[in-house]
């Protein structure tokens, strides 16, 4: 069985900016969701809880930059390299600052 390749569309390079607040809506709401999971489970003082809670407040501090990003024009441009971030790795990780590369980079 083969796939007929003229009926798969090419999916553009960059998310336009409607869909990158989509992504970043729905990455924030699940955020808050969980959030909102931890609080209600009752285990605050939970050493490995307030870990949790920690990670999640970063992303949607990062979340928020990316929204910020969106709306001065430089959403999808890695902020080490200055190159498009791949739209796969924003379809993953719409809120992602750096390529693949540069994160590795900043990481070590």
């Amino acid at each position: 069985m083969s796939l007929d390749a003229s009926r798969i569309e090419p999916r553009p390079e960059r998310l336009t900016a409607h869909e990158a607040r989509q992504r970043l809506e729905h990455a924030r709401n699940t955020r808050i969701t969980q959030l909102q999971a931890l609080d209600e489970s009752g285990q605050a003082d939970d050493q490995l809880m307030s870990a949790q809670k920690a990670a999640i407040e970063r992303v949607l501090k990062e979340i928020d930059e990316a929204f910020a990003r969106v709306e001065d024009g430089t959403y999808g441009a890695c902020l080490g390299c200055g190159k498009p971030v791949p739209g796969e790795r924003l379809e993953i990780l719409p809120y992602t600052r750096y390529c693949v590369a540069c994160q590795r980079r900043a990481a070590s």
